[in-house]
């Protein structure tokens, strides 16, 4: 079984090694890891990425992020990062909605 999980990235580094690619810090719930970008060169501090093996796979959006961190704690494989947790996720329904839709109904 392989399992991918969400960081946030706390800074970018260049690497000499062509086959890491840059290299980004990347915090898990306050264990910080150096992990390759070189499947996701796009990617800087503040981004949340998804982590297999040394390597970011992906960028996700935070709320994704949140999604994936559910997934873990109900199958009670870790805990969702507290900076997730205050976050108010975002309703499909009101990010379709302008403003002034929101308040008609």
């Amino acid at each position: 079984m392989c399992l991918a999980v969400p960081g946030k990235i706390l800074d970018v580094a260049e690497s000499d090694k062509v086959v890491t690619g840059p290299v980004a810090t990347v915090d898990f719930q306050g264990s910080r890891m150096e992990v390759s970008l070189a499947v996701t060169p796009e990617a800087g501090p503040g981004d949340w990425v998804l982590v297999h093996a040394g390597f970011a796979l992906t960028v996700l959006e935070e709320a994704d992020a949140r999604q994936t961190w559910e997934y873990l704690e109900m199958g009670g494989l870790g805990v969702m990062p507290e900076e997730l947790k205050s976050a108010a996720p975002v309703e499909p329904e009101a990010a379709e909605a302008g403003p002034a839709d929101a308040d008609s109904g």
